[in-house]
């Protein structure tokens, strides 16, 4: 993205999101190609940029299952928490058939370094935490209201991107995290605002500022991934000049999975949620049956969520994956009113807009300056090739 500059270079490993304008440099001289200097391509996002924000969107599912199983009786938070995670067993198959596809590069080559092993291990359980967070407040909170505050992500993605990436604000960057972050907090205004009918205040409130928790932790996991990525996954010998495949995307997270779920885990035995999922489903309110599979279903849309995330992260910037999770806002808000049948009111109305203008504003920012950039090489190939003739000239001259 425009507006991400890491603090150190990123390495050749990490996937290009976006096909640099500098790559549409011509090869040779503009003089040696009559004169002109060609303009630079416009840049475009990458198929692989395209089909992680693809994934992302249709991992909106995720959220609304989750306020089904709340809504209908469930209470296990551990257990919702490791919904949100433990669906990295699906990537197995693919991941296998890639690693098979690309073994004439080595399978060694293709295989995440050790210590990018190691670091996405760790992260897995920070984010791990941030998933039991979020499930606290989803619990307490109506999912658009829920879904408004986890916009908030953004805001924290950028301070996090700015400390530990490098991030430059521009006008409109800066304005797009104002308003995401204003947007949500105008939900505080009036201690009735998108409460639910018989919940009191205390509980609302705590649901309230769980949600923030959720949205700071996810929002410092997501740089950190991309730090990750870009200090630990240098390759060297051949691989170095091999553009790693989405294997790589699906590695990242099959492992930030496994470490997530083995946390999950930890927690669902402490707390006694594998006896209570037979009690829980026969208690469900949609019956057991329909309970099982919103809780298979649940972890599939949350993995696939989770894996356009990673992919968008690891593909483009920790900024891009945070626009993209807040694209998920207007969407979480029709579900919730079309299949949950929750109020929609003036309150939520204003949030909604204040975060939709500042989505709009970045990406009216982002348009304007990469145009400014494709103005700026323009000018330097036109100083090339205005530098180019006057040194032919001059060795002309007699």
């Amino acid at each position: 993205m425009a507006t991400i500059t890491a603090a150190s270079p990123r390495p050749s490993a990490a996937p290009a999101a976006m096909e640099e304008t500098s790559k549409a440099m011509p090869s040779e001289s503009p003089a040696a190609s009559g004169g002109n200097a060609s303009p630079p391509a416009r840049s475009r996002p990458s198929l692989l940029v395209i089909f992680s924000a693809c994934l992302v969107l249709l991992g909106a599912g995720g959220p609304l299952l989750l306020r089904v199983y709340f809504v209908h009786g469930g209470t296990r938070l551990w257990l919702s928490a490791t919904l949100q995670i433990s669906g990295w067993p699906l990537l197995l198959p693919p991941l296998c058939v890639s690693l098979y596809r690309g073994r004439r590069h080595g399978i060694g080559n293709l295989l995440l370094p050790r210590r990018l092993v190691g670091a996405a291990a760790v992260l897995g359980g920070l984010y791990a935490v941030s998933c039991f967070v979020y499930a606290l407040g989803s619990q307490a909170l109506p999912l658009s209201t829920s879904s408004l505050l986890l916009a908030t992500q953004l805001a924290f993605t950028a301070v996090f991107a700015f400390l530990f990436v490098g991030l430059r604000f521009t006008p409109f960057s800066a304005n797009a995290v104002v308003l995401l972050t204003i947007g949500p907090a105008v939900l505080g205004v009036g201690p009735s605002s998108g409460k639910p009918a018989g919940e009191s205040s205390r509980a609302y409130w705590t649901g309230f500022c769980e949600a923030i928790g959720a949205a700071a932790l996810a929002g410092l996991v997501i740089p950190l991934v991309e730090v990750a990525t870009a200090r630990y996954g240098r390759r060297t010998g051949p691989a170095a000049r091999v553009p790693p495949p989405y294997a790589t995307v699906m590695q990242m997270q099959a492992v930030m999975g496994a470490a997530g779920t083995a946390v999950c885990v930890l927690g669902m035995a402490i707390k006694g949620d594998f006896q209570a999922v037979a009690r829980e489903a026969a208690a469900f309110g949609l019956g057991a049956a329909n309970y099982y599979l919103v809780l298979a279903w649940d972890a599939v849309s949350w993995q696939l969520l989770n894996l356009g995330i990673m992919g968008l992260i690891t593909c483009a910037s920790s900024l891009l994956a945070g626009i993209m999770i807040a694209v998920l806002l207007p969407l979480s808000q029709v579900l919730a009113v079309i299949f949950l049948h929750e109020k929609f009111d003036g309150t939520k109305g204003i949030a909604l807009v204040l975060s939709l203008w500042g989505f709009a504003s970045y990406l009216y920012g982002e348009k304007a300056q990469k145009k400014k950039e494709a103005q700026k090489m323009r000018e330097r190939e036109q100083e090339v090739a205005l530098a180019q003739k006057t040194a032919d000239v001059e060795s002309a001259a007699p």
